[in-house]
């Protein structure tokens, strides 16, 4: 039967933006053209989460499974990038800022790279102006340097993976909605769609926003809350003196957190504050600027980082789908082991391809090598049990 005409297939993945694109991959690699993927908007569609030029990449993590996983993903990437021949991580440096009395803690970071063996630097606010001059910082912020910190493409990275996916034989369909999902029967799901209906024993949900529409088949909801957040690319005076070799990746390790890049992909540096979006229906959202958090933007690069400012190019709009510690989650349904459910948590990009790559390691082997750095991400644990959770998202 060829593939057009084939409803029972090894393994299915639903949804295709980033971490949904990495599982159909690595699936495609063991199981070759036995694999679906489904998306039900069209590829590099701007309603989800990962549709721009940049995302950061960084070993910089508060937890020593973060760090670790991180390590992988950097392999990952590497893997991705030679059998695709093209570069999609971009080696900039990366650099935590820490003002007095910040809100999220220094010690963290400090304390899981030292314990996981990755070379950083510590710097005050004079050595931070004296690399890069294009800061303006009180005396009493200090910083955490790692040189492999950089930016994922996703528009690179999330097309390579979808191409050698179908190099590999696998299937993949944009505007295909998954409207239902049932027990089948044997350990076999039925995924029904509005072009038909398919068979698989091995199903990865990747859909992000759309998590919980898909949960419901299975009597789960987790506590998730989606937000409307943006990035804004502007037209400086001196693009060149961000240019991704002069100038890195940041955070601004505080509460509102702010993040940045070099000037890559648009003509002048991007900027945004993490979590600053309000919370929205996936269905329903806008895609228009808002203004009050965008002037939060500008008047953090106003005092901080002057240069970088000039008119706006664009202001892009992604979603966040965020778990109430802000944790991932990468886990088999307890109650059906042949569905593995993916989920970014507003930070995963630089992630997609090992999380992909693990989703496929649980799918068809049942285990990972990365047992020990998801453990934490499980979906029964117990923050995702509770009805209103407390919320902490600043990591």
């Amino acid at each position: 039967m060829t593939a057009p005409d084939r409803r029972d297939w090894d393994a299915i993945v639903i949804g295709l933006g980033a971490i949904g694109s990495g599982a159909a991959y690595w699936l495609s690699r063991s199981l070759g053209d036995r694999v679906l993927g489904l998306e039900q908007f069209e590829f590099d569609h701007p309603n989800g989460a990962s549709a721009d030029h940049s995302r950061i990449i960084r070993l910089s993590y508060h937890r020593r499974d973060y760090v670790r996983l991180a390590t992988r993903a950097y392999e990952t990437w590497a893997a991705v990038e030679a059998e695709a021949g093209e570069r999609i991580v971009t080696v900039t440096g990366g650099l935590d800022l820490w003002p007095a009395d910040p809100a999220i803690p220094k010690a963290d970071y400090v304390e899981s790279l030292a314990a996981e063996g990755i070379p950083f630097d510590q710097l005050d606010a004079a050595e931070v102006m004296r690399r890069w001059p294009q800061w303006r910082l009180d005396p009493d912020v200090t910083a955490v340097w790692q040189r492999q910190g950089g930016l994922a493409d996703p528009f690179k990275g999330n097309a390579a993976h979808r191409r050698l996916a179908r190099a590999h034989g696998a299937t993949l369909r944009d505007h295909t909605r998954v409207t239902g999902l049932r027990d089948a029967g044997g350990g076999d799901l039925e995924v029904e769609t509005g072009t038909g209906t398919f068979r698989t024993g091995r199903l990865i949900i990747a859909a992000d926003a759309w998590t919980n529409q898909l949960l419901a088949s299975f009597g789960r909801r987790l506590p998730l809350e989606v937000t409307r957040e943006q990035v804004t690319y502007f037209a400086c005076p001196d693009p060149a003196a961000f240019a991704p070799d002069r100038f890195p990746v940041w955070i601004w390790m505080d509460d509102p957190s702010f993040y940045g890049f070099p000037t890559y992909g648009e003509a002048g540096p991007k900027a945004a504050q993490d979590c600053g979006g309000r919370p929205v229906d996936p269905d329903r959202r806008t895609f228009e600027r808002d203004a009050v958090a965008f002037e939060r933007v500008t008047g953090f690069l106003e005092r901080h980082l002057p240069g970088a400012l000039g008119p706006p190019i664009y202001t892009k709009t992604c979603l966040y789908t965020l778990t109430p510690e802000r944790d991932f989650v990468v886990d088999r349904l307890p109650d059906q082991p042949g569905v593995v459910v993916a989920l970014g948590a507003g930070h995963g990009f630089k992630f997609a391809s090992v999380l992909g790559r693990i989703t496929a390691e649980l799918a068809t082997d049942g285990a990972t090598p990365s047992a020990l750095e998801i453990e934490a991400f499980r979906i029964d644990r117990p923050i995702l049990l509770e009805a209103a959770p407390a919320t902490s998202w600043m990591v």
